[in-house]
């Protein structure tokens, strides 16, 4: 099952399911994804199984549906546009999870502390951002004023249910200024946490839905005044860790809420010519998980 949330003019927030370029309104069943996922686990039972129940009602009442094209617009008051498609209470991240990310996070930061990271038993885990942190599907995701070297992270990302097993999984961009956490690694929650370093979505995939969740392929294009500048391509395959354990290691006498996102990591590395810059589209796509699509605005230091 494939799970939006979207705003329309006169309507306001609404959820739905993605069916191919079609999505059926299900809101009347499920006002937000994150209350049918509080539903599904109260029930003991499945994101996917939660769904489908709401689909199915909401398909014997002729429910309303919209084109998905016509939802993937720029955020604003008159335009159908999608939003984030959980409300998630908190956004963590996890980092050092591939091994072309330690190898050159490595070289770059002068030191050994990431590749000690990579081999040790316990992983990278910091806080990434709240919901108002975090840009919409086709929103602006931001630079920092004082920040030179900025660069797009192409992540996938899991939902955290009671359990450690992911209960979806959408794509993220953990948006990181590299050239503050260069400077002294005590800075990365200055590299990680402003306005605008966060986007996730387009949409929430179930497990079911996934297939392998260790085969998922993630491209990432920069495209600077219509040319594509940089891109890249990894897979969960790569990963060094898998998603149990990072989420057990989140949850470690740190009670996060249902409905949590953890990114994952990313195998995807810039060089520092696709530093991020005002007017950039940063577009995140898999064949399991939609296409993220944002542009790129630069702050201003208020």
């Amino acid at each position: 099952m494939k799970l939006i949330q979207f705003f329309v003019p006169e309507l306001g927030k609404r959820v739905g399911v993605v069916d191919g370029e079609k999505v059926v309104d299900i809101t009347e069943f499920a006002p937000t994804t994150l209350a049918l996922l509080e539903r599904a686990i109260a029930k003991q039972r499945s994101l996917e199984e939660e769904a489908r129940e709401a689909l199915e009602e909401a398909k014997s009442r002729t429910p309303q549906t919209f084109d998905f094209p016509s939802l993937q617009n720029p955020p604003a008051p008159d335009n159908p546009h999608l939003l984030l498609p959980i409300d998630a209470a908190e956004i963590w991240g996890a980092g050092v999870t591939y091994k072309r990310s330690a190898e050159e996070r490595d070289a770059d930061s002068q030191t050994d502390i990431y590749t000690r990271v990579y081999f040790s038993d316990r992983p990278e885990l910091f806080f990434k951002a709240t919901l108002h942190r975090c840009a919409l599907p086709f929103g602006e995701i931001a630079v920092r004023s004082d920040s030179d070297f900025t660069a797009v992270e192409a992540e996938v990302a899991v939902v955290v249910g009671l359990d450690n097993q992911p209960v979806a999984f959408t794509l993220c961009n953990d948006v990181s200024a590299w050239d503050i956490e260069r400077l002294n690694p005590l800075y990365l929650p200055q590299s990680k946490i402003y306005a605008g370093c966060c986007a996730f979505g387009p949409m929430l995939v179930t497990p079911e839905q996934v297939g392998d969740p260790y085969a998922i392929v993630v491209k990432c294009r920069v495209i600077r005044n219509g040319e594509v500048i940089f891109e890249g391509e990894a897979s969960t395959s790569q990963l060094s860790r898998r998603y149990d354990e990072l989420i057990s290691f989140l949850r470690r006498d740190n009670p996060v809420p249902i409905g949590t996102v953890l990114t994952t990591g990313t195998g995807i590395m810039p060089p520092p010519e696709a530093a991020l810059v005002e007017g950039d589209i940063v577009e995140i796509e898999s064949p399991q998980l939609g296409k993220l699509v944002n542009k790129v605005r630069k702050l201003e230091g208020n």
